[in-house]
């Protein structure tokens, strides 16, 4: 073997080993990247409407109140969470998209009913009616604070929670964590931390967690 051949051959794998350490260096930070964003799925504090008694299968939906998509799912999804109670934890969070109305403003009532424990509850009112409040373009506020009122909740303590900017500040940093996991659209599931695409369906969504809980 001559010389230049010898080198080229060296030159040759020290580019492969170069190429090789980049990819494991782009492939690790993309995997930590994922990681990351898994993590911010759902947090300590995020609220869970069904807790598993093992843990083992986690749904997190992001949802906007006033979507008409979040609305034809709703049955499926309770549907779901009666039939896997126990079961599954399942796990809601905010992303009122900006083209409906009054989706922040039932995303802030929601919060405000949960400092008086009764998200859940205000949770079923909000969807259970939507087709009365939804797609209106006058604020619907009145009406959220009559739904607070058939809850039995304190009204001023719900308005003043309503307000509070702490309250848009959560409702943000739901919003933030599902754009870094890539939510676009509502509603978007995650299950055990992976984007479900498939059908938003109680069809759907059952394949998929009976899938995680066979695993």
């Amino acid at each position: 073997m001559s010389t230049n051949t010898r080198i080229t051959f060296g030159l040759l794998a020290i580019v492969l080993a170069g190429l090789a350490g980049l990819f494991v260096f782009v492939q690790n930070s993309s995997d930590k990247a994922r990681q990351a964003a898994g993590d911010r799925v759902v947090r300590a504090d995020s609220h869970r409407l069904t807790a598993a008694e093992d843990g083992k299968v986690t749904i997190v939906e992001f949802l906007d109140f006033e979507c008409p998509s979040c609305g034809q799912a709703f049955p499926g999804v309770e549907r779901l969470r009666q039939e896997y109670a126990g079961k599954i934890t399942y796990v809601v969070r905010n992303f009122p998209l900006t083209q409906h109305a009054n989706a922040q403003n039932a995303a802030r009532a929601a919060e405000a009913a949960a400092r008086q424990d009764k998200f859940e509850q205000m949770y079923v009112k909000l969807f259970e009616n939507q087709s009365t409040w939804g797609g209106q373009q006058q604020d619907q506020s009145a009406v959220f604070e009559g739904y607070a009122q058939q809850l039995g909740l304190d009204l001023a303590k719900f308005r003043a929670d309503r307000d509070d900017p702490g309250t848009a500040a959560r409702i943000r940093d739901d919003q933030s964590d599902g754009t870094a996991a890539g939510v676009q659209s509502t509603p978007s599931f995650f299950i055990n931390g992976q984007r479900f695409d498939g059908q938003a369906t109680y069809a759907g969504l059952k394949a998929a967690v009976d899938a995680a809980l066979a695993g």
